[in-house]
């Protein structure tokens, strides 16, 4: 009988085995860190209280519609070199203006600002930065019986007009 005289080498010194063991280690190492970083971060968007928003909502709808039959508007536009915000309301005897600037996704990030306006409805506001992103802007009464909103994509947009639904 002929047998081979191979030297026989321990599993852990050859190459294959390792090279199997590779592709599900891979899996599990990064399927611990997205499972780390879906823990560790919230989502922001997520709400919780589903019911409140939308009787949140209701109340957005008519504040818009009395936005809608007095027949508001305003146009704001953002400075960066001066750093200033200003725009113009369509109504002089509108009174003090609660003006909210939310980011699209970090809450962190929002702006919320009261702004009167001069006997001929023109206002601004000290502004250092306004980050490159798109804002939600929400224009409100003093008493917040009325809202005009809209979307702003700044600096794409110069400005923004909001006018009622």
């Amino acid at each position: 009988m002929h047998t081979l005289n191979m030297p026989i080498t321990p599993w852990w010194k050859q190459r294959w085995p390792w090279l199997l063991m590779a592709g599900p280690a891979i899996v599990i190492v990064a399927s611990t860190y997205a499972g780390y970083l879906a823990v560790s971060a919230p989502d922001a968007l997520a709400v919780g209280d589903y019911y409140k928003q939308g009787k949140a909502i209701n109340q957005d709808l008519r504040r818009d519609h009395v936005a809608s039959q007095l027949g508001l508007s305003v146009a704001l536009g953002y400075d960066a070199i001066t750093g200033t915000l200003s725009g113009r309301i369509n109504r002089k005897d509108s009174g003090p203006l609660l003006l909210h600037l939310s980011h699209a996704t970090l809450p962190e990030k929002d702006i919320k600002l009261v702004l009167v306006p001069d006997e001929n409805g023109a206002f601004s506001a000290r502004l250092p930065l306004l980050e490159r992103s798109r804002w939600i802007v929400l224009v409100e009464g003093q008493k917040r019986e009325w809202r005009l909103a809209g979307s702003w994509i700044y600096p794409a947009q110069r400005g923004v007009a909001l006018l009622p639904d």
